[in-house]
């Protein structure tokens, strides 16, 4: 399991203390605007994209411990450069590699070191950091002719975007919601929404298309991605990155090796080249959405969390958190009912099977704007409490009502 400890960057101060933060199969990122909770889901994108760096030899340690512009260059990807802070702090702990920066300010002095771990056998990640500004992919025609404009990760995620039509062009791919689809239409560059047997251009459609377009669509390409054949996905690689997987598998090209282990061998440099699974990082998925479609967009997202695959997200919405809890519950439900067909039946139309959630897979961090806090929502028998400040809000909500009441009384 992958972690994380931030101290003294943007809006996180003291952040979860000595704690790491355990990305987890499922982690969920909840506070109010400025708390941190994108700060943090772009750095957890940052650092899992370095260590796949070095696995690969992208880049080596000593490009991190040496060059002191190249962690800056790193997180200005996604506009953090001017978050650091005198005495900031960030350690990860990868599968493979650990990293730590830090930096004092009064000393004009910064510190990358990178330490190589031993344990679990190398497994490459893909990685896709789905911006809230998804929806100008959507909104605007013929989005392909302007995507020089656009920058940082919503490039990258334009990029994914454009392959996921040209993967699925003419083939029409079922949403979530509304009983619609998407098809992309290459003839004139266009995508549709279909439903009804009528056609409608995506970028005419509502803002909740808007938003739920790109992000089922590109998670539904880069899950169908990486489960590719592997000879495909190394034909995927860039030129500098073939050069170098050649280059290592000539030191298997010796009559004194076997078969069997040229075969190993291969194996084993393909590990550092081949993504095995997908780290999917998504802000506010619920954007635009209501309720009922947050639930089966969340339920679609589950779905796709198969394998070593891993879901982050951040939101502000208190339905996710519910619709989160539904899912761990159904997972104890299933564990009940073991193998009872009707049982499991009734379940599946509460919460689809593949979209269950362990407890012990499930966390979710509570980051507070006042302090710069982070802390790990408690759990209640292994479902999500509902002390959180989501589910406050709507308390709050509430309780102004019922003081309206009083107010409309005493004038009677």
């Amino acid at each position: 399991m992958s972690k994380i400890k931030i101290k003294n960057f943007g809006p996180i101060k003291d952040g979860f203390g000595d704690e790491w933060i355990d990305i987890k199969k499922v982690t969920v990122f909840i506070g109010n605007q400025g708390s941190g909770k994108s700060t943090v889901a772009k750095l957890i994108s940052t650092f899992t994209w370095l260590e796949k760096a070095l696995i690969r030899d992208d880049i080596k340690n000593w490009d991190l411990e040496e060059d002191d512009d190249y962690f800056i260059k790193s997180i200005a990807f996604h506009r953090l450069q001017n978050y650091l802070e005198d005495n900031t702090e960030i350690e990860y702990i990868g599968a493979t590699y650990k990293l730590k920066f830090s930096l004092n300010s009064e000393a004009s002095e910064q510190i990358f070191e990178v330490e190589k771990l031993n344990g679990e056998p190398v497994r490459l990640p893909k990685i896709m950091y789905v911006p809230a500004e998804r929806n100008f992919l959507s909104s605007i025609e013929n989005i392909n002719k302007v995507s020089n404009l656009i920058v940082g990760s919503l490039q990258t995620y334009s990029i994914e975007f454009r392959n996921a039509q040209l993967a699925h062009k003419g083939i029409s791919v079922d949403l979530p919601i509304n009983n619609t689809k998407i098809i992309y239409n290459n003839k004139d560059d266009e995508n549709y929404l279909v439903f009804d047997e009528k056609r409608l251009k995506l970028s005419e459609a509502s803002s909740g298309f808007h938003s739920i377009v790109p992000l089922y669509w590109v998670t539904k390409y880069l899950n169908n991605f990486i489960n590719q054949d592997e000879n495909k996905l190394l034909q995927s690689l860039s030129p500098d990155q073939t050069i170098r997987r050649n280059e290592e598998l000539k030191k298997f090209n010796i009559s004194e090796i076997s078969e069997d282990d040229i075969r190993a061998g291969e194996r084993l440099v393909n590990r550092k080249y081949i993504p095995k699974y997908l780290v999917n990082i998504v802000e506010e998925p619920e954007q635009n959405l209501f309720p009922t479609s947050q639930r089966l967009l969340l339920n679609s997202l589950l779905a796709f969390n198969t394998g070593n695959n891993k879901l982050v997200m951040t939101t502000h919405s208190p339905y996710l958190i519910n619709y989160l809890t539904l899912a761990v519950k159904a997972d104890m439900v299933k564990d009940t009912i073991k193998e009872d067909e009707d049982a499991l039946q009734k379940l599946n139309e509460i919460v689809p099977l593949k979209s269950i959630v362990k407890a012990s897979d499930l966390a979710i961090y509570e980051l507070n704007e006042e302090d710069g806090s982070v802390k790990k929502l408690s759990d209640y028998k292994g479902l999500p409490s509902d002390e959180n400040h989501l589910n406050k809000g709507l308390q709050d909500s509430n309780e102004l009502f019922a003081q309206l009441q009083e107010i409309e009384k005493g004038w009677r």
